[in-house]
């Protein structure tokens, strides 16, 4: 059976809304189905009753934006690999900040085998996006254990605070990369939409950002997208951390991370 383009699926939900006298529905109210709530918690769940092993496996990928057929050849794709713990997106589901949109992306990655996670992107801040970001997925902010790995997706679009000097939260960043006594793990990986070399990553915080990774030790991977192209290399002198930074999947390409205790490999996959 032939599948329909997913680009023609806003103009068949439109037409269907006309059936159910819909036609008043703003672009920026938001409404939601308990299933597309709260997915940062329901997808954690999912993640963490999983038994990890010594090496993690995760599908890393982001920037979806209207870009639905390349999605859905995305989730085609992560799929057919076996053994993943965990997809990664990191950020940008929408591209315009509707509501709608992110619930096209999810319904699309709702059909993943795998738990996915995201991280917010600038584009999910626009208009009231927040508030469908906070809803349908949750905090901005958030970190997890996972085997011997401790991840921490973090909040970088200073340009959306107008460079205000608190976003990324490094307090908030330090606190999390801080072992408590007798931690189960023994690394972190930060995951975030803008990398801090980038012109929408708030300049006065950008090498405080990388201090704060070095300093503490424990940190040698950052993840990014947001520039829609393949960037992988160390910065600031400093070739202890690793700056990585995943294409949208428009280009057809997302990251295949393989992490162990003390090691990592980063694969460029093409779909």
């Amino acid at each position: 059976m032939k599948r329909i383009p997913f680009l023609i699926y806003p103009l068949l939900l439109l037409l269907l809304s006309a059936c159910e006298g819909i036609f008043e529905y703003h672009p920026n109210q938001i409404r939601l189905k308990d299933s597309e709530k709260n997915l940062t918690q329901k997808n954690l769940a999912r993640l963490l009753a999983q038994a990890p092993g010594d090496t993690l496996r995760l599908l890393v990928m982001g920037d979806t934006q209207r870009f639905y057929d390349a999605t859905v050849d995305f989730v085609d794709k992560a799929n057919s690999i076996p053994h993943i713990d965990l997809v990664v997106h990191l950020g940008d589901i929408s591209d315009f900040g509707l509501s709608q949109e992110f619930r096209w992306v999810h319904d699309i990655m709702k059909n993943l085998k795998y738990p996915y996670l995201t991280v917010i992107g600038n584009h999910d801040m626009l208009g009231n996006a927040r508030t469908v970001y906070s809803e349908m997925y949750g905090a901005f902010n958030y970190s997890f254990v996972y085997g011997h790995t401790k991840f921490i997706f973090i909040d970088t679009n200073g340009r959306e605070y107008g460079f205000n000097g608190l976003v990324p939260d490094l307090d908030w960043l330090q606190q999390q990369l801080t072992p408590e006594p007798d931690a189960p793990w023994t690394q972190a990986v930060v995951v975030s939409h803008v990398p801090p070399f980038d012109g929408d990553f708030d300049p006065q915080l950008e090498l405080p950002y990388h201090q704060t990774l070095a300093q503490s030790g424990v940190v040698p991977l950052s993840l990014h997208g947001h520039r829609h192209s393949w960037q992988t290399e160390t910065r600031y002198n400093d070739p202890s951390i690793l700056y990585h930074v995943t294409t949208t999947v428009k280009e057809r390409g997302f990251t295949y991370l393989k992490l162990w205790d003390g090691g990592y490999s980063l694969e460029k996959i093409d779909f």
